[in-house]
């Protein structure tokens, strides 16, 4: 009996996955916003959040990930297809099923926190005072380290077991750096999503902004993969490549 999941369960399991991402991490911004009301936003709060992100990353990336792979980000489903390690075939259906459970994680969060959420700003990510170059390379630069970093514990030479620690101490680590000047999205499905959802509940939402936050993260992973591949590629891989090429031919 075949033991890999259909192309519909994978499809499901990145739109929840994803939804699971954007409830979770996305949400954790306003929530921290409404509890702490009139008090100034601190480190300490941007802490949290990133923990907060770097926990269902975890969590997914041990749950789902031998279903799907967990990619639940554009960016890293583009760098994987970039490098072939990822059939171009199957690019449009993964990248609809993580936007579409951006979109539901985003609802979830008005569902569970109500319309304040929406009055706080649903945790969409964007930048003011700044310019769009410095927008782009903070998105760049961010998505650039989280999908090397896949790239690097999916390796055949990576210490087992680890993928998902590596990957979730990297979103932490990289909120860090990133959400001054952008919010750290680094995740296209995860910028989307929470935009529409707002502007369907009447929120502002900047939309001249979406294009640099897709541009740098889709741009970063592509290039991050590729990149990778060239730090570690070795001469079995290549043998490798060629004779998977010839048996393709």
């Amino acid at each position: 009996m075949a033991d890999e999941p259909t192309m519909t369960q994978k499809l499901l399991t990145e739109a929840v996955g994803t939804a699971f991402l954007v409830f979770i991490g996305v949400g954790s911004v306003p929530a921290t916003l409404m509890i702490n009301g009139a008090a100034p936003f601190t480190m300490a709060d941007l802490g949290m959040i990133s923990f907060a992100f770097a926990t269902i990353v975890v969590a997914t990336v041990y749950a789902f990930g031998h279903i799907s792979g967990n990619h639940i980000n554009p960016a890293v489903t583009i760098g994987l297809a970039v490098t072939k390690k990822f059939p171009w075939s199957q690019v449009p259906a993964y990248l609809g099923a993580q936007v579409v459970g951006a979109m539901i994680g985003a609802a979830a969060i008005l569902g569970v926190l109500g319309h304040k959420a929406s009055d706080v700003g649903l945790g969409v990510a964007s930048y003011s005072g700044i310019s769009a170059a410095q927008a782009f390379t903070a998105e760049f630069v961010g998505t650039f380290i989280l999908v090397m970093t896949v790239f690097g514990v999916i390796h055949r030479k990576a210490a087992a077991g680890f993928a998902g620690v590596a990957i979730g101490l990297v979103v932490f680590a990289a909120i860090i750096p990133v959400a001054p000047a952008t919010g750290a999205s680094i995740n296209p499905a995860r910028t989307f999503g929470p935009m529409l959802v707002q502007q369907l509940a009447g929120g502002t939402v900047h939309w001249r902004q979406l294009p640099v936050y897709w541009a740098a993260e889709l741009l970063a992973g592509a290039l991050a993969g590729l990149l990778y591949g060239v730090m570690s590629r070795t001469p079995a891989d290549r043998v490798a490549a060629f004779s998977d090429e010839r048996v393709a031919a």
